[in-house]
């Protein structure tokens, strides 16, 4: 009995990308994958939406391609039979290796001699499986003669590709594809592809949702229905994107939305982490909220958790937070930040130990919680931990008065957290992961103020410097997020507060999200120097929230054709890398801010 695969050219896929990079509206991105997944084999649609996203596996995955710059520039070499100090030479003028090995094939510079190899018109036999193999290969070689091997395998990639092929292969390694389809979009066109219509994406998003993995989503729904979705449940191992919160400035604003009636927590100054604990491990796994695993970062963490969780199995969630050993003070999130690190983890542990506060409970012996009110599920994770000095539960009371719950609130700031979370302990109170909404509602002493609002900002555009900062990115144009709409719109521009050392490590950051034109999720009137993916997050304090007929946050909202704009913006030092773009301050909360202040102004 024979067995028939299905075979598509990476080029189709590369077509299909070109045609995302020419457009910035989403509809016609959503239009483009339709069109491509409804052709896509079944079992090949997983790979083909990692590919996508610009990797090869979820982002929980532990593997990594683990590809420097300098082993892909040694690769376009060989392939190319092109010296290394041309290849270099190149990529600081282009400042793209995807650009630099499409020039080079482009001008028949091959390692072969033969006349097929020499002719850059001629179509590649390039298979989409053919790349996802022989990268998965490069990201699991390990061990003694593991650079060869990468070396060899790209290599060889690159050599078979076309030109255009090679561009994306090569980003795709460096980790800048650049193409930041959401996976929203992604969702939009599974639901239309496989169930005619946006009428199942709910039960679509609720399956990415708990389970973080959007290949292996659109792999069961290809192969076995909507319905194969509905029976996914969390598991240990595969993180649940986290629940979201809203944001009010008074507590009497906070009970009025809550019935008259909630839970409030400390809200810590660190850094959120979900710990899961399967039956077999031998430790706890730790991942962030943007999905990453953190075990690497936090050793000691897994090892004040382990054996103090009464479960066969669980999913857990609270905050990591830096702590002053002789006291067991809390410290502020830069304390904690050192332990970021690739070298040296055990040192920066004992230079900066951590301690953990624990807020919900998802998963228990192996039972799905996220369907349970609140309280309930506070309830049994008390049950089921056993607290010490550097694990406890975060400090909790219900409260029915305001002024018991600005009470709660001065005494977490006063013992060095930002502010408290209120939560609904209704019935309705289910854990909504991957959703912002106003069962939770973050409470921050920066609310107090309209003068000195903290908010998280995406940079979506840059301009550059002169003078001193020639050569330099040196402002940014800054969004905040519309979930509604899956878009990022435009709030301000933020030049002051950097140092010369940030300057500096700017062009480095965003060189990776620089991109040719207006990305599709991005809204904005102004034109900046450099367009950016939007990816990064910054804190920036502002001056005051004001309209503006230039951006486009909030337009229409408070005045007919104006938007909204925060006033004297300031980078506050700290590069918010623990969030996701999706996870900066929304566009509803800078207009419920600008509310704010006008009902304190007219009193």
């Amino acid at each position: 009995m024979f067995v028939v695969v299905a075979i598509l050219l990476y080029s189709e896929l590369v077509e299909v990308y070109d045609k995302i990079g020419d457009t910035t509206k989403r509809l016609e991105i959503t239009e483009i994958l339709v069109s491509f997944f409804k052709r896509c084999p079944s079992d090949l649609i997983g790979r083909v939406v990692y590919l996508t996203q610009g990797r090869l596996y979820p982002e929980f995955e532990p593997i990594e391609l683990g590809v420097a710059e300098r082993l892909i520039m040694k690769c376009i070499s060989q392939a190319t039979a092109t010296s290394e100090s041309e290849v270099d030479r190149l990529y600081k003028t282009l400042g793209d290796l995807g650009r630099v090995a499409e020039t080079l094939l482009s001008k028949g510079k091959r390692q072969s001699t033969l006349d097929s190899f020499a002719n850059p018109s001629e179509s590649s036999k390039v298979t989409i499986e053919s790349v996802y193999s022989s990268l998965d290969a490069v990201a699991r070689s390990q061990g003694e003669g593991s650079q060869e091997r990468k070396l060899r395998l790209i290599a060889d990639l690159i050599r078979d590709a076309t030109p255009r092929e090679a561009l994306y292969i090569v980003r795709t390694i460096a980790g800048a594809l650049r193409l930041g389809v959401a996976d929203m979009t992604i969702l939009d066109a599974l639901a239309i592809t496989y169930c005619g219509s946006k009428s199942a994406r709910e039960t679509i998003e609720r399956a990415y949702n708990i389970t973080s993995d959007l290949g292996s989503v659109a792999t069961i729904l290809a192969t076995e229905g909507v319905e194969a979705l509905k029976k996914l449940r969390p598991t240990p191992g595969r993180p649940i994107r986290p629940m979201l919160a809203e944001r009010l400035s008074s507590a009497e604003e906070i009970l009025e939305k809550m019935g008259g009636r909630c839970a409030v927590e400390y809200k810590y100054d660190g850094e959120r982490v979900q710990i899961h604990f399967g039956e077999g491990d031998a430790k706890p796994h730790l991942f962030s909220r943007r999905l990453e695993n953190i075990d690497h970062h936090y050793p000691d963490v897994a090892a004040i958790v382990n054996g103090a969780v009464a479960s066969t199995s669980y999913i857990i969630e609270g905050e990591i937070v830096a702590i002053d050993p002789s006291t067991y003070e809390l410290l502020p999130f830069q304390e904690l930040m050192h332990r970021r690190r690739k070298y040296d983890v055990e040192k920066m542990a004992l230079a900066y130990p951590a301690s953990v506060r624990l807020f919900d409970a998802l998963v228990l012996d192996g039972q799905d919680l996220t369907p349970l009110p609140y309280s309930e599920r506070r309830s049994r994770l008390a049950k089921a931990v056993h607290e010490g000095p550097l694990l406890r539960l975060a400090e909790q009371a219900i409260v029915s008065d305001a002024t018991v719950l600005e009470r709660f609130f001065e005494e977490a700031v006063s013992n060095g957290c930002e502010g408290i979370m209120a939560k609904s302990i209704g019935p309705e109170s289910v854990y909504a992961a991957g959703a912002r909404g106003w069962l939770w509602i973050k409470y921050k002493r920066d609310y107090k103020s309209e003068l000195h609002d903290t908010v998280d900002l995406v940079a979506v555009g840059a301009s550059m410097g002169t003078g001193k900062r020639a050569g330099c990115l040196s402002s940014l144009l800054l969004a905040a997020y519309s979930e509604p709409e899956d878009t990022f719109k435009t709030v301000c521009k933020c030049s002051t507060g950097f140092t010369d050392e940030d300057l500096k490590d700017m062009n480095v950051r965003f060189e990776r999200y620089t991109i040719p034109h207006r990305h599709a999720r991005v809204d904005s009137k102004l034109v900046p120097d450099v367009w950016l993916l939007p990816s990064q997050v910054v804190e920036v304090l502002g001056a005051e929230i004001t309209l503006s007929p230039v951006h486009t946050c909030g337009t229409d909202a408070i005045r007919k054709g104006a938007g909204l704009a925060i006033r004297f913006p300031r980078f506050t030092g700290n590069w918010r890398d623990d969030k996701r773009a999706e996870d900066a301050t929304t566009e509803a909360e800078i207009i419920e801010m600008y509310k704010k202040q006008l009902k304190k102004i007219s009193s």
